[in-house]
């Protein structure tokens, strides 16, 4: 559909399609096009990302992806009832995982430095409403089956677990009030550009391009927590020094300061990984993917003892002077 698209309503012919992770795009002439579906997404949002992108280019970041203008001067299209953007990049290149850190990094530190307002795509301060709303409504629905007979493993798994992870919950909402009551933010804690999900593969791939339809602007400690979750359960065996050389890359850039660290703690600490994966197992439509999130529950709660040791650790892997900084540690996981 892409060629179609860019043809008709942007006068620009490719030759090849391809699939780029959730989305269709082509590479012609050394520039990226990256078809995006846009449904669910407001015109304030999009504005925001459109600026926020334009932003980052001008700051030299060259891996930025932009909104194309189509024959009609704008960045939204319509075909056949649905809403479509093009993201171009014109410096296509492959992602290397070398000092991924610092890469952040810079990519923060030029967020940082946004000129105007951002409050559709803004998360900041939001972290308590939005766990605690997550929460209660997994608490509501695991209150409605405990008086019933379990209909599969993943029920069983359910019911027996989810008041553990619902302390874990309450631990990382209490730790996250006490940081903003208690610590003051530092210039590294401004709002920055930050991403839905930052992950290995949010710029691997062969193609390194920075997807505008990925980012909010939220806390960096967002995307310091997320990377080091993933890498985590990626390989529980050898994560530590994967960890420790990221946050050590990234504070080349700029030192964390106790407040982000503990927004970093506090967000390891919410048990997302858990939420996500009921969430995403009662709202299956096949059974195939029912299956997989069976069997990624099941390692979940086999390796809770060592997600333990990961959150006690954490501090110590990462080099963090927790009592110069005055971070205070949660009870319960140093006992």
């Amino acid at each position: 559909m892409i060629r179609q698209i860019l043809i008709s309503k942007y006068g620009i012919e490719v030759n090849d399609e391809m699939r780029l992770g959730d989305y269709e795009a082509c590479v012609d002439k050394d520039k990226l096009y990256t078809l995006v579906p846009i449904a669910q997404k407001k015109v304030e949002e999009l504005a925001e990302l459109e600026r926020l992108s334009e932003h980052l280019l001008s700051r030299g970041d060259r891996q930025v992806g932009t909104f194309l203008q189509s024959k009609d001067g704008d960045t939204k299209v319509e075909v056949e009832k649905q809403s479509y953007c093009v993201i171009v990049n014109e410096n296509v290149s492959s992602f290397t995982f070398k000092q991924i850190g610092r890469k952040l990094g810079k990519f923060h530190y030029r967020g940082r430095t946004v000129p105007f307002n951002v409050e559709n795509i803004s998360r900041i301060g939001q972290w308590k409403g939005l766990w605690e709303k997550r929460i209660d409504q997994i608490e509501a629905f695991w209150n409605t089956m405990l008086y019933k007979q379990p209909e599969s493993e993943f029920d069983r798994m359910f019911l027996e677990s989810f008041p553990y992870y619902m302390g874990m919950a309450e631990n990382a909402i209490q730790y996250l009030v006490d940081t903003e009551l208690d610590d003051e933010p530092d210039a590294v804690d401004s709002g920055t550009i930050c991403h839905n999900r930052f992950v290995k593969e949010t710029w691997m791939g062969n193609y390194y391009m920075k997807n505008p339809f990925d980012w909010v602007f939220d806390h960096c400690g967002r995307d310091l927590a997320e990377w080091s979750r993933e890498r985590y359960f990626r390989n529980i065996k050898t994560y530590h020094r994967d960890v420790k050389k990221f946050f050590a890359d990234y504070q080349t850039i700029m030192p964390l300061s106790s407040f982000s660290w503990r927004l970093v703690y506090a967000r390891l600490m919410f048990p997302l990984h858990y939420v996500e994966c009921i969430e995403d197992f009662y709202s299956a439509v096949h059974e195939e993917d029912r299956l997989f999130l069976e069997d990624r529950m099941k390692k979940y709660l086999s390796h809770s003892k060592e997600s333990e040791q990961f959150l006690r650790e954490f501090f110590e892997n990462v080099e963090v002077p927790v009592r110069k900084m005055k971070i205070p540690t949660v009870d319960w996981l140093t006992n």
